[in-house]
């Protein structure tokens, strides 16, 4: 059942499910809370109590905002966590990965730990040698595009390269769904903007994250030319100890739906280790 929180600026939808240690999860731009449909019963089954929820200006979160920084998300979180007698375990996808980066360090009291999948957490720059691979070329080319156009059509096109091989079985339905969120008021332009905005106010923060972080990455992800790097540039960036790195083997930019079993087989241990009622 869809709750709402009021916060500064609009309203947040979100879902809870189970009972336990409480983890929070947060998609990407141009998704929704339904992104986490895979992981959500079995975070459940194993004990925890999950709480799902839509970014500021998606899915039934109300889509006008004054803006749609990581900082912005970052706060919106924490107010859900307050909300719900946190502490918790931010799990944050994208633009969320920032955003739990943030939260971490901003209110460490209300943040137990943090795991970001496919995280935009560092200020971007591409360099003559990444665009000699493919993937990451055609799909910045198709993210500059849906940018630059507001085009759902060409978020679609982006989504067929980030979601590379093995796709869930209601694909078709999530892109469908996908698409007509975006063609809702105001939808479109809250993506752009979120698309426009640069994580190097998460990337500020790196080094003041003081709870236990989980990178995940997948090995095909074409928002980089080397997945691992980027990985690896997000830890080195946190303290010595703080962050961990795990790898996908052939997952894209959304491990979570490409490859949910396998991405909760990262999160057990890990909130086993930090997550606490």
């Amino acid at each position: 059942m869809t709750e709402f929180l009021a916060v500064d600026g609009g309203t947040i939808a979100y879902e809870v499910s189970g009972s336990g240690p409480l983890v929070v999860l947060a998609h990407g731009m141009g998704d929704s809370r339904a992104a986490y449909r895979f992981v959500v019963p079995q975070l459940v089954a194993a004990g925890y109590r999950v709480a799902a929820t839509d970014l500021r200006g998606t899915g039934e979160s109300s889509a006008d905002w004054p803006s749609y920084t990581r900082t912005d998300i970052a706060g919106d979180l924490l107010a859900l966590v307050r909300h719900l007698g946190g502490p918790a375990v931010l799990v944050g996808h994208s633009i969320s990965g920032g955003a739990v980066t943030i939260a971490a360090a901003r209110a460490p009291e209300l943040v137990e730990g943090v795991v970001e999948l496919a995280p935009f957490t560092r200020k971007q720059s591409i360099r003559l040698g990444d665009l000699r691979v493919r993937r990451y070329r055609t799909g910045m080319t198709r993210l500059m595009m849906t940018g630059i156009l507001g085009s759902a059509r060409w978020w679609l096109k982006y989504l067929d390269v980030a979601v590379p091989g093995r796709r869930p079985a209601d694909w078709a339905d999530q892109l469908r769904g996908m698409a007509a969120m975006l063609g809702e008021p105001g939808r479109m332009r809250a993506m752009q903007r979120m698309g426009q905005s640069t994580p190097a106010d998460a990337g500020e923060q790196l080094g003041n994250v003081r709870v236990p972080a989980l990178i995940v990455e997948g090995t095909l992800d074409p928002d980089w030319a080397d997945p691992r790097a980027e990985g690896e540039a997000i830890v080195a960036a946190m303290p010595a100890g703080v962050g961990t790195l795990e790898m996908i083997e052939g997952a894209g930019h959304y491990p979570h739906t490409q490859f949910p079993d396998e991405t909760v087989a990262l999160l057990l241990p890990f909130l086993k280790a930090y997550a606490r009622a």
